[in-house]
């Protein structure tokens, strides 16, 4: 899989679009303590050896079910857990490439202004003691950017931004819904004109008539401020609608990634096909058309998955080889990867329909 990035990160930039971060490589693996002495008897593999790239101003989803190692990844690129293995190469303005990984904190804190983090709860992200002043001025606090009065008018520039009043300032957390404190969030995380934004499922504790307004205050800001999004989230209708690349995750492994359109109506893993399966369909006259895929079994154990591919337990296509030799994630063509033996025709979906 290293060469396969390597040789589309440098097609990609020959043809103009700047790779901004690339994750090579990566694990991180939690010891298991046990004992009086807490001696450590295995580890977790939250995240086992994964590879991606994200280009200058595009949104990459990072999909797949609760506990598959997608928020680990993020905290990883934002070194908040320091990763057992591998690279995380940021791309800087003049090019250079700096591995993250190997930083320690005082070489990492330029890097943090420029790489943030929106959570996924906006009601334990921000702290109820603290006013909005508080809140969103703090990086510009800490960062030694901005103080009194100038700090004051940065942080209603930011509100006004993020399509709250400036006057607000004053208030303190509870005092606003769901939707404006995750609002408030994104501001904290565009305190500081970061570069790269990792948004952690951010409106997946929302309202459904909310997480709109949301998902389009994020587009809106990504072209006024030429971000790049690490998208984080399990409602494929959401990544469907934001994303331009979508990963497929499964037990801290890569499994499939392909830009948006083509996942979706020609998937090659048998994991995302069973996760497409469960789009909700509007229309009711498609809603006949393809049943939806109940994979048998459970989520294999991070901290003891079966050999070969960590899927073919549960998968209905698996054969002998799967279960004795891991798949490597390969390209298929356009920059399309999978990680498997079998060349699949697979059921996807397009838009509302359902491609049989």
């Amino acid at each position: 899989m290293m060469a396969d990035v390597t040789a589309r990160n440098d097609s990609l930039s020959q043809a103009g679009n700047v790779v901004l971060l690339e994750v090579r490589n990566l694990k991180m693996h939690f010891p298991i303590q046990k004992g009086v002495v807490r001696r450590i008897v295995g580890h977790v593999k939250a995240v086992d050896g994964i590879d991606f790239f994200i280009r200058e101003e595009e949104t990459l989803g990072l999909v797949g079910e609760s506990g598959c190692g997608k928020t680990t990844t993020a905290r990883c690129i934002i070194r908040a857990y320091e990763p057992t293995d591998g690279q995380i190469v940021y791309h800087q303005m003049d090019g250079q490439g700096v591995d993250l990984a190997s930083l320690d904190d005082s070489e990492l804190k330029p890097y943090r202004r420029q790489i943030r983090m929106i959570f996924q709860d906006p009601y334990s992200s921000l702290n109820p003691r603290l006013t909005l002043l508080e809140i969103v001025g703090e990086p510009l606090k800490v960062n030694n950017i901005a103080k009194g009065k100038e700090l004051e008018n940065r942080v209603a520039e930011l509100l006004r931004r993020v399509g709250l009043r400036p006057e607000y300032l004053r208030r303190y957390p509870h005092a606003f819904s769901g939707g404006e404190r995750q609002r408030i969030g994104i501001a904290r995380a565009l305190a500081l004109e970061p570069r790269l934004v990792l948004c952690d499922e951010p409106v997946s504790a929302l309202d459904v008539s909310v997480r709109a307004q949301v998902l389009n205050l994020l587009q809106d800001l990504q072209q006024e401020l030429n971000l790049t999004y690490l998208f984080i989230a399990h409602d494929l209708s959401v990544v469907e609608y934001i994303c331009d690349r979508v990963a497929v995750m499964y037990v801290g492994k890569l499994v499939e990634l392909a830009e948006t359109e083509e996942l979706f109506a020609n998937p090659k893993h048998p994991y995302t096909e069973a996760l497409l399966s469960a789009v909700p369909k509007p229309d009711p006259r498609l809603r006949s058309r393809g049943q939806r895929i109940i994979l048998e079994g459970e989520v294999a154990d991070p901290a003891s998955p079966p050999s070969g591919c960590y899927f073919h337990p549960r998968c209905r296509y698996a054969q002998e080889r799967c279960a004795q030799e891991e798949p490597p994630l390969h390209d298929m063509g356009g920059g399309h990867y999978v990680a498997c033996y079998q060349e699949l025709e697979l059921r996807g979906v397009i838009g509302k329909g359902i491609v049989a």
